[in-house]
């Protein structure tokens, strides 16, 4: 049994592992290529937001005032960590590596359009996942929406919600959808494919 135990360890340790989901224990390898992605978008100047995972609509003009965000995974995480250091010419230190490898909570960012400052207040967020509910753990909103260069003509305001899901509540290698329920009503989804995201 030993033998069996041993040679499987050998083999885990030995054999590169291919990251094709969110991955809630990153290797060492996925740790230091999220950490060289970072350094490489601060060298091409890539804005540090921009190596999260995103979802919706294309960041262009016609598409200024539509819902859209992004996953806040570890890898990710850890490109972002890299890269803002990185602009400053430092290296993000082993406490703050860790940190974001130890995260218990994949957090979903998205931000939203209305009308009144106090629009995305209670803001409902939900992963659906086949016939299965994924609450959020907590979900945090903009306590007073920013202008939009719309202001005041609709959309007035935009603020951001972000949601915290446990990693162990969801499968990291489903189809996902999205569902955002504003309090102004109505139901906001985005489809994910959680098996694509690093």
């Amino acid at each position: 049994m030993r033998t069996v135990l041993a040679c499987a360890l050998i083999i885990m340790c030995v054999v590169p592992t291919w990251s094709q989901a969110i991955e809630l224990q990153p290797s060492v390898e996925q740790i230091a290529t999220a950490l060289e992605r970072g350094r490489a978008a601060a060298v091409t100047r890539t804005p540090p937001v921009e190596l999260y995972s995103w979802f919706g609509p294309p960041r262009e003009p016609a598409n200024e005032f539509r819902p859209r965000g992004f996953l806040m995974t570890k890898l990710s995480g850890l490109a972002v960590l890299s890269a803002h250091f990185a602009l400053r010419a430092q290296q993000p230190n082993e406490q703050e590596v860790r940190r974001i490898v130890d995260d218990m909570y994949l957090q979903v960012s998205v931000t939203l359009y209305g009308d009144r400052r106090d629009f995305a207040q209670n803001t409902f967020v939900m992963l659906v996942q086949g016939d299965r509910k994924i609450m959020p753990v907590r979900i945090r909103a903009d306590e007073t929406a920013d202008r939009t260069s719309a202001w005041p003509k609709s959309p007035a305001y935009r603020a951001k919600v972000v949601a915290s899901f446990t990693y162990g509540d969801f499968d990291p290698l489903a189809k996902t959808q999205l569902s955002v329920f504003p309090r102004t009503g109505g139901e906001l989804s985005f489809d994910l494919d959680f098996a694509a995201i690093p």
